[in-house]
């Protein structure tokens, strides 16, 4: 799971962007790096393996620049080197992507008929010589964006910095999360709240298909048809100590001796032992109507599924079916309109259920969803949202 970190501002950004990194590091990654816009050109500091090989270049070689993007990478498209490392650079611009671009290879075969020359063997690079190109010819950041998004298929969020405008940070989404912080005189981009604790908790979280266009003084957010909207601002209140260590020597440890109290928490969101009630939220459908239940999800959150499809049926007399989130699109599921369709997820964004949802959306089913993050795509979809409020999820 890679991470995305982005600085707009008005003071030097690269040790924030590292720190930044560090808070990062429970996704997992194999490289990283950092590139800051500074006296009219774009320098990189990158490193395979853990984020010290990047401290010691950046200690080597600092990178000074009010504006910059920084990545941990787990390698997909070309090995864990330094060279598919992120962010990947052309003279105009510095691009970090999480995702996967599937049409990439025939972008890069047109990009190479044209004369642009390669120095990875990432998907990625071909966002930064698609935006290039643009800017080379005279259009602006802006419209450059514009008219690369639609050529690129397959699930990204993107940060993308501009050589000749170092006020600017440019951030798009599609399938992929990436949220907007907002500051005193500067403004962030992160693959997640956490990634911008404790830069800022006030937080706008990106709709499918957003693009982001962010300077010092604030961001304008435009929809995937190019209008611009607005995405309301939220209070993360998420802190640096939520994914600190604490005494615990890692963080695996840390959740196994934290799941009593995090059982505890969870229980007390939806009961109340003085009045001996539950307090589930009101749906704002009629739950009497409801003849079928669909349940999907992946990994664990398939398993806590079968136990839910045995207690619908023991106890609401309901049937249930039960699927795996990967397959249940390409099967093509017989669904009778009404039904009620419930999606399990640790994170809200897993792409195989979100996908999923989305598909039983389509099909005219009421979406409930059970996610540790009541800010995730899915928890924005669903009909009737079930928190899990059991604390970030790292080890």
């Amino acid at each position: 799971m890679c991470g995305i970190v982005g600085i707009v501002g008005t003071e030097d950004v690269a040790d924030r962007l590292l720190d930044g990194l560090k808070r990062l590091e429970y996704r997992g990654y194999d490289s990283a790096g950092i590139a800051t816009d500074h006296d009219g050109a774009i320098e990189r500091r990158r490193a395979s393996g853990k984020l010290v090989n990047l401290a010691r270049e950046l200690a080597a070689h600092p990178l000074p620049g009010t504006t910059g993007i920084a990545h941990t990478r787990w390698a997909t498209h070309g090995g864990p080197t330094t060279n598919n490392a992120h962010p990947h650079a052309t003279e105009e611009v510095a691009v970090v992507h999480n995702g996967i671009i599937e049409n990439f290879k025939p972008l890069r075969d047109e990009l190479i008929a044209r004369g642009r020359v390669f120095t990875s063997e990432t998907d990625t690079e071909v966002v930064a010589h698609l935006i290039s190109e643009k800017v080379e010819a005279g259009i602006d950041p802006v419209g450059a964006v514009r008219e690369v998004l639609p050529r690129l298929h397959g699930a990204f969020a993107l940060a993308i910095l501009f050589r000749k405008h170092p006020e600017l940070l440019i951030g798009a989404r599609l399938g992929s999360p990436l949220v907007v912080g907002h500051g005193d005189g500067e403004t962030y981009l992160g693959s997640d709240a956490l990634a911008l604790a404790p830069l800022t908790q006030r937080i706008a979280y990106l709709d499918e298909g957003d693009w982001v266009v962010c300077t010092a003084d604030g961001a304008q957010v435009y929809d995937r048809d190019n209008h611009p909207v607005e995405r309301a601002i939220t209070i993360s209140g998420v802190t640096g100590e939520l994914i600190s260590k604490g005494n615990h020597r890692h963080y695996m440890l840390k959740e196994i001796y934290e799941q009593p109290i995090v059982v505890a928490q969870t229980l007390r969101s939806y009961l109340q032992r003085m009045e001996e009630r539950v307090t589930l939220p009101i749906p704002e459908f009629d739950l009497s109507s409801i003849k079928r239940v669909t349940i999907v999800a992946c990994g664990t959150s398939f398993y806590a599924g079968m136990v839910a499809k045995y207690w619908f049926e023991q106890f609401a007399r309901v049937p249930v079916d039960l699927d795996v989130a990967s397959e249940f699109r390409y099967r093509a599921p017989v669904m009778e309109p009404g039904g009620l369709a419930l999606f399990i997820s640790q994170s809200g964004e897993t792409a195989d259920t979100l996908a999923a949802l989305r598909h039983a959306r389509s099909e005219a089913q009421t979406i409930a969803v059970v996610v540790n993050v009541p800010t995730s795509s899915m928890a924005r979809e669903a009909d009737l949202l079930l928190p899990t409020h059991a604390g970030p999820e790292i080890g």
